[in-house]
């Protein structure tokens, strides 16, 4: 079972904080679901809510993790832009903060992330495909061997032209204008 920051397993917590423990548990599923750590989905969430920088000392006390642990996640966070080493310090300690913004929170994680599926396909498929063809035009090769490799080479257009298209997307994501128009503007009224 994963340790809730925040909640039942922590009855020593405000009443705003456990509240607020489902939503951070929310985020770190989220997360979690995208490939992150749990913990360190977590660790984002707690950020999120606080209103002030925090240290890694800070960090170690509400999540109860080791402090090898929070460094870790923190660079991970860092690495991913939802979380920022900010230039000044607190009684000679780093401070951290959490990007607040979940459009922007959203538009990096993503970007990053498809960004590396997408150059991690193109480089194999970039090495795959030579071969492929060169073996399917080769005068010794099999002719059911040639057809597959035919096969092969048709899918991987295909692949190709999905990853074209996915980073157009992840262009567009990261300029801002995948959704056309003002960042949030959904066209629906309502809200928290």
């Amino acid at each position: 079972m994963k340790q809730a920051a925040f909640g039942e397993e922590h009855p020593h917590r405000s009443p705003r904080e456990q509240l607020l423990g489902p939503v951070i548990d929310a985020i770190a599923q989220t997360m979690d679901l995208y490939g992150a750590n749990y913990s360190f989905g977590q660790l984002y969430g707690v950020m999120f809510f606080e209103d002030k920088p925090m240290t890694l000392e800070e960090m170690k006390q509400v999540m109860n993790m080791s402090k090898s642990n929070m460094s870790y996640g923190v660079r991970s966070l860092i690495a991913s832009r939802m979380v920022t080493k900010l230039p000044e310090k607190r009684e000679r300690k780093e401070l951290y903060a959490a990007e607040t913004d979940f459009f922007e929170a959203f538009r990096n994680f993503f970007t990053l992330k498809l960004q590396r599926e997408i150059d991690m396909m193109q480089e194999a498929m970039g090495a795959g495909v030579p071969g492929l063809q060169a073996l399917a035009y080769a005068a010794d090769t099999p002719e059911e061997e040639r057809q597959a490799c035919l096969r092969d080479l048709e899918k991987l257009k295909h692949a190709a032209e999905y990853y074209v298209w996915l980073q157009r997307f992840v262009s567009g994501l990261a300029e801002g204008v995948v959704f056309g128009g003002e960042r949030g503007s959904t066209g629906e009224e309502g809200g928290v």
